[in-house]
């Protein structure tokens, strides 16, 4: 079983998760990879959840806002050796519930389009895909989702 904390970008064990993430996105996203880091600062991220297992950081996700009644999710991850357990899942919720809970009406976020669990975990929770928003717009390679909350 895992537990999960609010926190923000400055607690370590999301700065150490997220270090991990970027490296996994490196892989996967080559040469693409500089566009999007730019995007993925951490600085002032003021909504962050990690999940533990045996007081182990076990995966991360955040919240930052894009527009008055909406919410950004940013970056999620769970290690590969920790994934299958409902912990994505359970980020995913307390999130959404988060940006409930502080007045927003609806969730955004971009993943790649090889990014086959991360698309598949969104649309098990029932988000839907729209047009890329933003700096994903003219970026083929991007998914773009959001939910009403």
């Amino acid at each position: 079983m895992y537990t999960l904390i609010r926190t923000n970008s400055d607690h370590e064990d999301f700065q150490k998760l997220v270090q991990q993430l970027d490296r996994d996105l490196a892989l996967k996203n080559g040469d693409k990879n500089d566009f999007f880091a730019q995007y993925n600062k951490l600085d002032l991220i003021r909504y962050v959840v990690v999940a533990y297992m045996d007081k182990q950081p076990v995966g991360c996700g955040a919240i930052k806002e894009y527009e008055e009644s909406m919410m950004e999710i940013k970056r999620m991850f769970v290690p590969i050796e920790n994934r299958g357990k409902g912990i994505a899942s359970g980020i995913l919720q307390e999130l959404q519930q988060w940006a409930k809970e502080l007045g927003y009406k609806k969730c955004i976020l971009e993943t790649g389009d090889q990014m086959v669990e991360a698309i598949g975990l969104y649309k098990k929770h029932a988000f839907i895909i729209i047009q890329n928003y933003g700096q994903y717009e003219n970026i083929t390679s991007s998914i773009c989702f959001e939910k009403k909350i």
